[in-house]
């Protein structure tokens, strides 16, 4: 399937190799001054330059002494594409850094990057949520992104991204919510993520299905989650793709935690595709698909349809993998107790 491209060609009459170049200790503080110029290709070649400075943690940490994050919020909403896509840049290669990322959420780079997502330019707007992506991997960055209120922007988002993009969506939302879900849950996220389960790029439908797992792992999520969503996560376990095959299957083991989602599986014919995965020694999803199983053979239905396949985790006993071994262990355990 064909996927818009987003290209980061700069203009043709952009020379990045016309760049000012200056030397020593006053190289960022030359250049910060000439972002404030009102000319405008002095502006982008100071970011030009600053581009590959910032790759340096040591110029990087001086660009942050000498004040340049307010220039580059300014520039955040220039009128030339061309600035405003350098500029994201820039952002991007400094949340690469600790220091850097320490230096977006101490001046309040989140929130001011949040005038981008209906940016007219598709680079400016990938670069963007590169940065949120970025920056959602720490958990001060990740909380900096609740705080700035941008879940709901950023679900929102979700329904009309390009497919790249709503990649770098999900991967903020995931790490975004491990840590808190009810606003997610409050702007109905579960039903755009419902849909991005059946989306034709394997990626998204892995990421969503991630996504959540995440919001299961909340009480809240896992009541939401059992009522809408796992029918469709069963039909995942047999995706083509091993990737949403683990993550669904990851997900549904969360949501089979609760008395609701174990009925909700067993009606949903999990059991059978669940096995298949247990039986598959390369299967990523072999571990959760187990720990899944087990929680169904609890209810009286479960353990007397997997009475019949106790020979399929008898095998996992010779796993290499100690955790493969236990949850089987376990699991056989569960299936053949007796009241």
């Amino acid at each position: 399937m064909a996927h818009t491209r987003i290209s980061d060609n700069l203009p043709p009459d952009i020379d990045p190799t016309k760049a000012p170049i200056a030397f020593g200790k006053r190289a960022i503080p030359k250049l910060n001054e000439e972002l404030q110029s009102p000319e405008l290709l002095t502006q982008q070649r100071a970011l030009m330059a600053l581009c590959d400075l910032m790759h340096d943690p040591e110029k990087l940490y001086q660009a942050i002494e000498v004040g340049f994050l307010d220039n580059l919020k300014t520039l955040l909403l220039h009128h030339d594409s061309t600035v405003r896509q350098k500029t994201t840049e820039i952002l991007y290669v400094m949340a690469m850094h600790n220091v850097g990322r320490q230096g977006l959420i101490q001046n309040g780079v989140i929130s001011a990057l949040t005038e981008l997502l209906d940016d007219p330019v598709d680079i400016c707007r990938k670069n963007t949520h590169q940065i949120f992506e970025m920056m959602a991997k720490l958990p001060e960055g990740a909380v900096g992104i609740l705080h700035a209120g941008l879940i709901p922007l950023l679900v929102l988002k979700l329904k009309t991204e390009l497919d790249g993009i709503q990649e770098l969506i999900l991967d903020t939302l995931s790490h975004c919510l491990h840590l808190e879900a009810s606003e997610a849950l409050a702007t109905g996220a579960i039903t755009v993520l419902k849909e991005k389960l059946t989306h034709s790029a394997a990626a998204i439908r892995s990421k969503a299905a991630r996504v959540l797992l995440e919001i299961g792992t909340h009480p809240e999520g896992k009541i939401v989650v059992c009522e809408e969503v796992i029918p469709v996560l069963v039909t995942l376990l047999e995706d083509t793709d091993p990737e949403a095959q683990a993550s669904a299957t990851a997900a549904l083991m969360f949501a089979t935690v609760k008395p609701q989602g174990r009925f909700s599986a067993l009606g949903a014919e999990a059991i059978p595709p669940l096995l298949k995965l247990v039986a598959e020694e390369t299967s990523k999803a072999r571990l959760s698909a187990i720990k899944t199983l087990t929680m169904l053979a609890e209810l009286p239905e479960g353990r007397k349809t997997l009475l019949d396949h106790t020979d399929t985790f008898q095998q996992c006993l010779n796993d290499p993998c100690e955790a493969v071994k236990r949850a089987a262990k376990i699991a056989i355990s569960v299936i053949k107790w007796k009241p």
